[in-house]
């Protein structure tokens, strides 16, 4: 793919480290490259007591997919809303690709009498 998502990270009176961020755009490329309909990612940090939580959507053209995870360290709640936007977007890319397969198969070209 010849151009990179947008990847924005938002945090809401925390400071990130750099590696989380790094780990961020990495995965966000990575799934760029597989889904290639993907235009944007946008993860939303939020502290929650002990914990954090995390808000992520990815856009793009026909495609509009959100997600939210907690945990108590903000890499590895990234990781889980990373993990759940990849399902849901495997889901949604299967889903128009076999739907043209089926709908394919249900209507096959006639054949015609030789002769």
């Amino acid at each position: 793919m010849s151009e990179r998502p947008a990847v924005l990270v938002h945090s809401k009176d925390l400071e990130l480290e750099e590696r989380v961020r790094t780990s961020i755009e990495k995965r966000c490329a990575n799934l760029a490259e597989e889904f290639r309909e993907v235009a944007r990612f946008e993860l939303s940090f939020e502290a929650n007591g002990a914990g954090f939580i995390v808000h992520g959507h990815a856009t793009g053209k026909n495609t509009d997919v959100a997600s939210h995870a907690e945990a108590s360290e903000p890499g590895p709640a990234a990781d889980r809303v990373l993990e759940k936007i990849e399902r849901s977007l495997r889901k949604q890319h299967d889903k128009r690709i076999f739907a043209q397969r089926r709908d394919a198969q249900r209507d096959p070209p006639k054949r015609r009498p030789s002769g």
